[in-house]
Order: C-alpha cells, then sequence, then structure tokens
C-alpha cells in the first residue's frame, strides 16, 4: 500500500463536514493535481468527542460513496503508541505511530556503540547532494544522536511489529512523528533516525520532525521564514539521500503537523517540493472544527446563539481547556473580548473575528486559538451542537469547502 505523492490530512472533530472537505480536494484534482485526503483522529480528540474509530472510517468512506471519489483515501490512526493502537487496528489504514515521549530516553551502552560502529562510512565530511556544505559527523555527533533517538526508533519498531502481525506486511501506511518536543530535529538528526528506522526495519512512508518556529494551532507560523526554508530543503535532500542509501521506501516524504494555517510557508514548500519533485503530507487537524462554529456565527440566528455560548465557556475555562495544548498555543489573555462584548456580536463580527484572514481589521488570533482547544465545550452539548451542524449543513459545508480549498490548497499548491 503506498501513500501518493501528495495527500492531506482532513481531522474532523465531529465526522460531520467528510463531504465538504472531499469537494475542496476534488476541486483542487480537478485542476491536475492528485491529492490523497487522509482522515485523521487522534485518541484524545475520540475521548473528549465521546466517538470510536470506526465512527472516522464510516465518514470516510460515506463520503467518498456519496461524491463517487475514485482517488486513494486513507484513514489515520493519528498520534497512536502501543498503548492505544489496538483499538484502531481494524478501522484504520494510516497509523501515525507518535514516538515523541521516548526521545531522549536512555539506550544502554552496547545499543549507542553498536549504532556509532554502523556509521562509520558517514563520519567526516558527508556530503549530500544538493547541499551547499556538507554534514559535520563524528562519533561524539553520532553518540549524542544514538542516546537521544534509539529508544523513539525501538518504540516504532515495536508498535509497527505489532501492526505488522494484526494486518499484515503492506497493508497499512506508516508514519512516524517526533513534533510534539521543544527542541527541533536539524537535518543531520533526521539523517541518521531515518537509518535507525531502516535497521529496524520500519518502512515509514511519511515522518513528521519538529522544525524549527512554532506551530501554534490554527495560525499563521512564527518563526524565521529564512531559516525554516533552510531546515525544510535539507531536510528534503536528507531523505533524498536516506532512501537510496538505507533502503527505505521509494514515496518517503516530509509531513508537517499543525500545519493548517501556516499561510507564511506554504509559498516556501511550494517552491522546494516542485524544484525537486518531492511529495507532501500536511496535516490541517482542528481547522475544521473552527470552520463549524464560523458557519453557526454566520447562520445567524440559534447558530450565532450557540457560537456566542461556545466563546463564554472556552473563556470561562481557559485553563481547563488550554493545559493539554500549553505547547503548541501562544494565547495573550487580555487580548480577548470579553463575553459581554461577544454577546452583542453580529454574525459578520464574530466570523471576522475567527476566520483567518491576516490583515483583517476584525481578526483576533487570540480568540481563534482558544475557540480551537475548545472542541471539548461543544462536545459537551451532545445534541444541541449536533443538530446545528445538521439544520445549517449548507452553510457550514460551504464553509469548510472554501476554508480547505481557498485558504490551504490553493496556497500550498499554487492553483
Amino acid at each position: 500500500m503506498k501513500l501518493g505523492k501528495y495527500s492531506i490530512g482532513v481531522g474532523d472533530r465531529f465526522t460531520y463536514q467528510g463531504k465538504a472537505q472531499l469537494k475542496a480536494i476534488m476541486k483542487a484534482n480537478e485542476k491536475g493535481l492528485d491529492i490523497s485526503p487522509v482522515w485523521n483522529k487522534s485518541n484524545r480528540e475520540h475521548i473528549y468527542v465521546g466517538t470510536v474509530p470506526a465512527d472516522t472510517r464510516k465518514e470516510a468512506d460515506a463520503a467518498v460513496k456519496a461524491l463517487d471519489f475514485k482517488g486513494l483515501y486513507f484513514v489515520d490512526a493519528d498520534h497512536i503508541n502501543l498503548s492505544t493502537v489496538a483499538k484502531y487496528v481494524e478501522v484504520s489504514d494510516f497509523f501515525t505511530l507518535d514516538v515523541a515521549s521516548f526521545i531522549g530516553k536512555e539506550s544502554s551502552k552496547d545499543e549507542v556503540d553498536a549504532f556509532v560502529a554502523s556509521c562509520e562510512k558517514y563520519m567526516g565530511e558527508l556530503q549530500i547532494p544538493g547541499m551547499e556544505a556538507p554534514l559535520q559527523v563524528t562519533k561524539e555527533l553520532l553518540e549524542t544522536i544514538a542516546s537521544k533517538f534509539l529508544a523513539a526508533t525501538q518504540h516504532a519498531s515495536e508498535i509497527y511489529a505489532f501492526l505488522k502481525k494484526e494486518k499484515g506486511e503492506g497493508n497499512f501506511i506508516t508514519e512516524v512523528s517526533m513534533d510534539e518536543v521543544e527542541s527541533p530535529q536539524t537535518p543531520v538528526e533526521l539523517l541518521f533516525i531515518l537509518k535507525m528506522l531502516a535497521d529496524k526495519g520500519v518502512p515509514a512512508q511519511t515522518i513528521a520532525p519538529k522544525f524549527t518556529g512554532r506551530f501554534n494551532k490554527g495560525v499563521d507560523y512564527v518563526g524565521d521564514l529564512e531559516q525554516f526554508e533552510k531546515e525544510f530543503e535539507e531536510d528534503v535532500l536528507v531523505i533524498d539521500y536516506a532512501v537510496r542509501e538505507f533502503g527505505l521506501p521509494q514515496e518517503l516524504k516530509l509531513s508537517v503537523h499543525s500545519g493548517s494555517d501556516k499561510f507564511s510557508i506554504y509559498p516556501i514548500m511550494a517552491d522546494i517540493i516542485l524544484r525537486y519533485d518531492k511529495g507532501l503530507h500536511l496535516k490541517t487537524a482542528g481547522t475544521t472544527w473552527l470552520e463549524e462554529v464560523i458557519g453557526l456565527a454566520v447562520a445567524g440566528g440559534e447558530g450565532l446563539e450557540l457560537a456566542k455560548k461556545i466563546y463564554e465557556s472556552s473563556y470561562n475555562r481557559q485553563e481547563e481547556l488550554c493545559g493539554p495544548y500549553a505547547d503548541v498555543i501562544d494565547i495573550d489573555g487580555s487580548k480577548l473580548p470579553s463575553v459581554e462584548e461577544v454577546n452583542g456580536w453580529s454574525s459578520e463580527k464574530y466570523a471576522n473575528t475567527l476566520r483567518h484572514i491576516p490583515g483583517h481589521p476584525d481578526y483576533n488570533a487570540n480568540f481563534r486559538q482558544l475557540i480551537h482547544v475548545a472542541y471539548k465545550v461543544a462536545a459537551e452539548m451532545g445534541t444541541t451542537y449536533t443538530s446545528m451542524l445538521e439544520k445549517y449543513a449548507d452553510v457550514v459545508g460551504s464553509c469548510v469547502e472554501e476554508n480547505i480549498y481557498e485558504r490551504h490548497l490553493r496556497r500550498l499548491f499554487t492553483i
């Protein structure tokens, strides 16, 4: 089973927007692209919302059938580990192996020494084709990388072995995720992480490293664009080298997590993948939930009232809601509007404040990030929330489709 060159992770907290998401992808594919949708939902999201992995499979299959989509599509068991993977085996065909929590865990001296010895041919000045300067590879550097990442790659191999036994080799896509950590992985670290995965027999088709800069939920990239460009390009070149050198899958590509709304880096990534004719996996989880709230606000009436209630609850529960996402949000509480102010807003004002249009006078990134992590509030509303999604399905669906196509796919693939 192969993922394909371009793929986009379309998270959907409440599993109501599958058709709207797929419509956006099909519209892009009509322009000559071949983008595969990957419906993804994490264990935390299932717990918060009260869904099960089979619900995501049903949503994906129903959307594909309804729109007669003929391309490849997948259902991702997102950010799983050995303790959570079992419940996804039957319905998923894409598995994001989250090994971030194992980075830095101790490996034995024998394991470290064995890995360093296996890298002897790469010591010294290692020239990666296309890279301006050679990588400086020393024994000390290799020992540091091995000590930091061997345990993480070992955990990946254990999850993969479980999946291989349960689903059969070649019957699923493997992604390795290392992005939810404080320190970015450098290109030279990525190279030897890929060697570890190859050594351990993990045929990763995508890898999600931690990049330099802030990838906060639902808002634009914050960081040095020139540094990101250099790092992203070098990672692409490293992957190309690793595929040839270590025998990893030909389709191995970078995966950008929390990739939704990172508009300032889209042109950079678009230029590099086009220049080197490489693939990309972009995850947009969360942005669909925001468009649901925007759609309800636009609909007015009961929809707007519900959107205001969601903000009121999230404003009053900031610490609880933001805690699990502390590493991927930056909210300045002093710039959040009061509940009383929001309760006086029109549909247009609410939607413009939440919708991600940088430069719009009403847009408020703090407001947007708070709503982003507040889907738990809507989940607790139960049918009060989902019945509004059904009542205003046309308005909400058009917001979801427009967001993915106009603000994401068109920017990322210059269409």
